[in-house]
C-alpha cells in the first residue's frame, strides 16, 4: 500500500482524505513540529504544491495535499483561492459562510463551482496531480449540521436538494470536489 504523509494540518479535511482513500493510501499525520506553510501562491494547485512540498522536505516521504477554493459566479470567482481566510485572518468557518451570504443577500445569480486540487510530491520532486470539482447554488441561509467549511451553504446540482451539510459523509463524499479530486488522484496513480 502507498504511504504518503498528509500536508494538511485542518483536522476536518485529514478525516476526509482519510475517509476518501481508506483502503488505497496509507496516510501518515502531518508531524506537529512542521510549521504552517503560507499559503501565498495564485493558485489552488500553486498551495497545494507549497503545502507538499514544505511537508517532503521536513520528512524526507512522499506527501500528498490539497488546495480547495469556492468559486461564486456573482462574486466574479471569490473567494476562490481565498476561500479558507474569506473573512480574514484567524476566522472560523461561521465568519466565512456569514460573509459570503452578505455579500449574496441580493444576488439572483447564485451559481457556484467548489474546486479541489490534489497533489502528491515524492523526494525526488516529481509530481502527480488531479483536480475534482462539483457545481451547485448557494442557498440563502445555512441548512444542516455536519461537514465543515462552505458545507452548510452548498447544494449540489448532483444532489437531491439537500446541502453537503445536511448529507452523510458518504453521501457527500461521493459528490463532492474533494472526493472527486482524490478518486481521480488514485486513478492517476495507478491504484485500484
Amino acid at each position: 500500500m502507498l504511504r504518503l504523509v498528509c500536508a494538511s494540518a485542518n483536522p476536518d479535511k485529514v478525516a476526509e482524505v482519510r475517509a476518501i482513500l481508506g483502503g488505497v493510501v496509507d496516510l501518515l499525520p502531518r508531524p506537529p513540529d512542521v510549521p504552517a506553510v503560507v499559503e501565498d501562491a495564485a493558485t489552488l494547485e500553486g498551495n497545494a504544491r507549497l503545502k507538499a512540498a514544505a511537508i517532503v522536505a521536513a520528512t524526507g516521504q512522499p506527501a500528498v495535499a490539497d488546495d480547495t477554493g469556492l468559486e461564486v459566479g456573482a462574486l466574479d470567482g471569490a473567494p476562490g483561492v481565498f476561500s479558507a481566510r474569506y473573512a480574514g485572518e484567524g476566522v472560523t468557518y461561521a465568519d466565512n459562510r456569514a460573509r459570503l451570504l452578505a455579500e449574496l443577500v441580493d444576488a439572483e445569480d447564485r451559481r457556484a463551482r467548489f474546486r479541489t486540487v490534489a497533489l502528491v510530491r515524492w523526494p525526488d520532486g516529481s509530481e502527480v496531480v488531479a483536480e475534482g470539482a462539483c457545481d451547485g447554488t448557494i442557498t440563502t441561509v445555512e441548512r444542516g449540521a455536519r461537514g465543515f467549511g462552505y458545507d452548510a451553504v452548498f447544494v449540489p446540482d448532483d444532489g437531491d436538494g439537500r446541502t453537503f451539510a445536511e448529507m452523510t459523509d458518504d453521501e457527500k463524499h461521493a459528490l463532492s470536489h474533494r472526493g472527486r479530486a482524490f478518486r481521480a488522484l488514485v486513478t492517476a496513480l495507478g491504484r485500484p
